[in-house]
């Protein structure tokens, strides 16, 4: 299968964002599990004075986990979907709290669009795996961040056995796929079964944020089903090179 782009999955989640919310809410622990990886970002006195960015934010429960993790911080989340933005964007949130229409590739001339860094956290959510070039926004993503600045990736990135990837199989086939065919989104929930079988180990991803120049980069494990499925990669930015 060819894998959903850039415009194409925009227009994809764009369709879908209608129904996203009840079904991410048929997956248990989805919620409680975007709180685990925001929390494991070990922002200080509650966000007090940070400047946060919620990087692929869709309809805002990264947002929400982001919020909830560091209720003083400032927020720009951001995203390529203008449908799922007007459905975080009809969401309550606190004044901190601004949402931009931006995929994450645009972020390199955000100057223009009101995404001001250096950030002092980046939160990203189901991104990676949905980029064209993902080295280049890690690229950029490093740029963005203060030096020492940190980083959470909360994804599907298979641990590498082969059970995850029957389980993950099974998992879409059995519930996400009839799920979304339903709501008249098959080929956005076949882009998310192929694109998480496509994408990264836990290791290969963990080897790449090294690579990009980051930090300590570690993966750690959600609990529940998506042991082995879904992981927090927690790391921190070196210094840019000048």
């Amino acid at each position: 299968m060819t894998l959903l782009r850039d415009h194409d999955l925009a227009r994809a989640f764009d369709h879908a964002s209608g129904t996203y919310d009840r079904l991410t809410g048929l997956n248990p622990g989805y919620r409680a599990d975007l709180l685990r990886s925001a929390r494991r970002l070990k922002l200080p006195g509650d966000g007090a004075g940070l400047h946060l960015l919620d990087l692929g934010c869709g309809t805002g429960a990264s947002t929400r986990a982001l919020l909830r993790a560091a209720p003083r911080a400032r927020i720009t989340a951001v995203d390529a979907s203008a449908g799922m933005l007007r459905r975080a964007l009809a969401k309550p949130w606190p004044d901190g709290v601004r949402f931009l229409h931006l995929s994450a590739e645009e972020l390199d001339a955000a100057g223009e669009d009101g995404v001001e860094g250096p950030f002092d956290a980046v939160f990203a959510a189901y991104l990676f795996r949905n980029v064209s070039d993902p080295d280049g926004v890690l690229a950029t993503v490093r740029r963005l961040l203060r030096p020492g600045g940190r980083l959470a990736v909360h994804e599907y990135s298979l641990g590498g056995s082969p059970a995850h990837r029957a389980l993950w199989t099974a998992v879409c086939q059995g519930v996400i796929i009839p799920a979304g065919t339903l709501t008249g989104d098959r080929a956005l929930y076949r882009h998310l079964w192929h694109s998480v079988l496509d994408f990264d180990t836990a290791c290969d991803f963990t080897g790449r944020l090294t690579r990009a120049g980051f930090t300590g980069a570690r993966a750690l494990p959600l609990a529940g089903w998506q042991t082995g499925i879904t992981h927090t990669f927690v790391a921190a930015a070196g210094e840019t090179p000048r």
